[in-house]
């Protein structure tokens, strides 16, 4: 390959997020993402696409509780009851991201990368997945929970970015 290697990203994670622009563009549609544990790789992965702005319309990064409820209204009730780590929560970041965009499609993530922050129920590498579609029946619910396991944190961090671009492909199977 004659072109210079222009990313600090992983070839995989550039490799993905192109895929994902090309076939959303293809598809008319526009794309956001709701991240926590990821804290921004997901954006910076789609962003790495020259002619991203097209089909990308925003990333919403709320790594603590209080930005999951500031900025994509998340009710402190989900957070109390079923922790920033589960479906309700994802589903709930998935759903404000789409209310706070224009975007067509929107994903969610959030989780426990470590190396500290598990427990029992949830260890570390556990990840949560949300995807929300505009027009799509609000009861239409589709998410999904991983368990990477203690993989490393950047590891944990790749394996759940090349998830939910997954979950960003036209297309995609209800779970990833």
């Amino acid at each position: 390959m004659s072109e210079r290697r222009n990313t600090l990203l992983p070839d995989e994670l550039v490799e993905q997020a192109r895929q994902v622009i090309d076939a959303n563009r293809a598809a008319g549609r526009r794309i956001a993402v709701a991240e926590s544990c990821t804290a921004g790789l997901i954006c910076a992965a789609l962003t790495e696409i020259a002619g991203s702005s097209d089909v990308f319309e925003a990333g919403i990064v709320t790594y603590a509780d209080e930005a999951k409820m500031d900025l994509l209204k998340v009710s402190s009730d989900v957070l109390e009851t079923f922790g920033a780590v589960s479906i309700a929560t994802a589903w709930a970041m998935a759903q404000g991201a789409l209310k706070a965009t224009r975007a067509d499609v929107t994903v969610a993530i959030t989780g426990i990368a470590g190396p500290e922050g598990g427990t029992p129920r949830k260890p570390v590498g556990t990840v949560v997945f949300a995807r929300a579609r505009r027009g799509a029946d609000p009861k239409e619910m589709v998410a999904d929970v991983k368990q990477f396991g203690d993989i490393g944190r950047g590891g944990v961090r790749l394996q759940a970015a090349l998830c939910a671009l997954e979950l960003l492909m036209p297309g995609a199977s209800p779970a990833p």
